[in-house]
């Protein structure tokens, strides 16, 4: 049987490899006025020649010209930095590829000086220029067709505060981004796929009214960045990131500023760390053995770097397989509201299913204040086969608690085998950690660990698990105005609770299955139902 994430996957694979080369797409037509063919201006596309001085030749034509559409006929185009420039679209034909060359046969551009913005998050985010496709203060401008852009000469980039990444921190004349674009607007990126994007296959910071449509990024780190951008719809991509997010949104200090992240749409994507890199787009679906797949990435993220807001974000109608699950965290003074996820399906999730932390790393100029989580409409939602060290978690700190939380209509089926033991210990605070699920440990209920929140509304959830599990359900820390309605929460083996209570007021549990209703209109500093 073919599982429908793989089909998923096919469908592009058959586009993919209906044409020749395998990674061609089916193109929208090719417009007629102001066309600039790259190989009018010297381009050979042989794959051998250096292209990129004729590319940017025919770039700098068609904006002399007013802008116009620089084409890329079939070929594979050898390429160090290419910099766009407004009213300007690059037209990836069919079986065009833009093959980033390794650094040691032509140099990229340097990254710019960036003293005001560059200390408070890693040096990819820091910096544009050192990239195969940069773009800064542009407007009307547009990356389309149905050809491959491939970074198969881009570096991974160096992480300074972690330390993950063996690559060795950049050196003068590399790259380690497929495309980059700073304050721009009106963006178009469609149709095209990106394979071994370096460190960003897009990174987009302050940029305003960006379409990103119909792609398929197959690539070793992020697939896709949208760092403090306002008015951004993400539509129909498909991401596979083994090692590292699918689509981050971030509110980054890169610019020198505070850039909120506002107005975002994310929907009918599919992401994944589930195949090899390349195997996407090859068509091959290759996995890694079992043992090398725990830790694969691939999700949906807000964070970390958070110094700016995340207001007025939708994410919709999403598929998650085999990856880490959706992760939304302030920790660096953002302030995070107004969010609606919905419709997501997510199987085989290698940590939380949903994690939302509000933390105190405070990573900024001045050492900003804690931020606020508030406002969240989580609805929608099958879960299965999520881990069995790791629940959905919900964490605040003391005396700064997420607020106003809605869960319904969400089930979730996970691994099972908990210890209960598990359920005794207290986790730690860990206030100014990297947030990432498993900060805090193994998880003390097997399905939602909520500590340090406010008025939490949970209803209609159905959660259970396939081995025996030792855990209570639920674990509430914390909690103030806690209301589950209309639930089925399976009871864990040797007599577990459905939910244990520490310093909880306020709670209220109706229509629970397998448990009478109970009101507790005080503070219970322990109680297990």
């Amino acid at each position: 049987m073919t599982l429908p994430i793989r089909r998923h996957f096919l469908a592009r694979a058959v586009a993919l490899v209906a044409a020749v080369p395998a990674y061609s797409l089916a193109a929208p037509p090719i417009p007629t006025s102001s066309l600039f063919d790259v190989r009018r201006f010297g381009a050979k596309g042989d794959g051998r020649t250096l292209d990129s001085p004729a590319i940017n030749a025919a770039i700098a034509a068609a904006a002399t010209a007013g802008g116009g559409t620089v084409y890329f006929p079939p070929g594979r185009y050898l390429s160090a930095s290419i910099r766009l420039k407004s009213n300007i679209t690059l037209y990836l034909e069919a079986g065009a590829v833009i093959e980033a060359v390794e650094a040691s046969v032509a140099r990229y551009d340097l990254p710019e000086p960036n003293e005001a913005g560059g200390n408070y998050q890693d040096y990819g985010h820091s910096h544009w220029q050192n990239s195969l496709i940069w773009g800064i203060g542009l407007h009307n401008v547009a990356i389309v067709g149905g050809g491959l852009i491939h970074g198969k000469g881009l570096i991974s980039g160096h992480d300074k505060y972690t330390g993950y990444y063996t690559d060795k921190p950049d050196q003068p004349g590399e790259a380690d981004k497929a495309i980059a674009l700073r304050e721009c607007s009106n963006v178009t990126l469609q149709d095209f796929s990106i394979l071994h994007g370096g460190h960003f296959g897009i990174l987009a910071t302050g940029c305003g009214n960006v379409l990103i449509d119909h792609l398929t990024i197959d690539t070793n780190r992020d697939g896709m960045d949208i760092d403090g951008c306002n008015n951004v719809r993400v539509t129909n991509c498909s991401l596979n990131t083994p090692w590292d997010d699918a689509i981050c949104l971030k509110a980054s200090y890169g610019l020198g500023r505070i850039q909120h992240c506002e107005n975002i749409t994310i929907s009918d994507c599919l992401v994944s760390g589930n195949f090899d890199e390349g195997s996407v787009i090859d068509g091959t679906f290759k996995r890694s053995a079992p043992e090398y797949r725990s830790g694969r990435y691939g999700r949906i993220k807000m964070g970390t770097e958070s110094n700016g807001d995340f207001k007025n974000i939708a994410i919709t109608n999403c598929i998650f397989d085999e990856c880490r699950g959706l992760a939304i965290e302030s920790v660096d003074g953002s302030h995070i509201e107004d969010l609606t996820i919905s419709n997501i399906t997510m199987r085989n999730v290698v940590n939380d299913p949903i994690f939302i932390r509000l933390g105190a790393r405070l990573r900024g100029p001045n050492q900003p204040p804690i931020g606020t989580i508030k406002r969240i409409n989580i609805s929608n939602i099958v879960v299965s086969g999520a881990h069995v060290n790791h629940a959905s978690t919900i964490a605040g700190l003391e005396g700064h608690l997420i607020e106003d939380i809605r869960i319904s209509n969400v089930r979730i089926e996970t691994q099972g085998g908990g210890d209960a033991a598990w359920s005794k210990v207290v986790p730690p605070e860990n206030a100014n950690g990297y947030p990432e699920p498993g900060m805090f440990g193994k998880a003390p209920a097997y399905a939602f660990y909520m500590r340090h929140v406010k008025a939490i509304e949970v209803h209609h959830v159905k959660v259970g698990y396939v081995k025996p599990e030792g855990r209570p359900a639920v674990m509430l820390d914390d909690v103030s105005d806690a209301s589950f309605h209309a639930v089925n929460l399976r009871r864990g083996h040797g007599g577990a609770a459905l939910f244990g209570l520490r310093g909880v007021s306020d709670f209220s549990a109706k229509d629970v299955r397998g448990m009478p209703d109970r009101e507790i209109p005080g503070r219970v500093d322990a109680l297990s139902l």
